[in-house]
């Protein structure tokens, strides 16, 4: 299996487990959007709290040069070491939701480690 299969098959297995898990409040659904050929992944939840409309996209994942970007996570769960664990190599994770400087700094810590 070549490496970005490999990224698909655990960030929607990744994405499938945390939809499995219901919002505790309202009438909502969690929707997996999957666009396998652009490489584009998201949890969303959908739906109504009480008379409160609820569209939420809660991780939000993209395969962009052979690394997997995490683009938004509105969990404490730290994803990053949940695809560690299922084989993703720790510098093909990219925390696009941080500013490029930040990152950098951050790449440079752990390289310090």
């Amino acid at each position: 299996m070549d490496r970005v299969t490999h990224y698909q098959s655990c960030i929607e297995k990744l994405l499938t487990a945390h939809g499995e898990r219901a919002p505790v409040n309202g009438e909502i659904e969690c929707q997996l959007v999957f666009d396998r050929q652009h490489h584009h992944y998201q949890l969303v939840d959908l739906g109504w709290d009480d008379q409160r409309r609820v569209y939420n996209c809660v991780f939000h994942l993209d395969i962009k040069d052979d690394k997997i970007w995490i683009q938004r996570n509105q969990t404490d769960t730290s994803i990053v070491e949940e695809l560690v664990s299922m084989g993703v190599d720790k510098n093909d994770i990219v925390i696009g939701l941080q500013p490029p400087y930040i990152r950098e700094m951050a790449a440079a810590a752990s390289d310090a480690d």
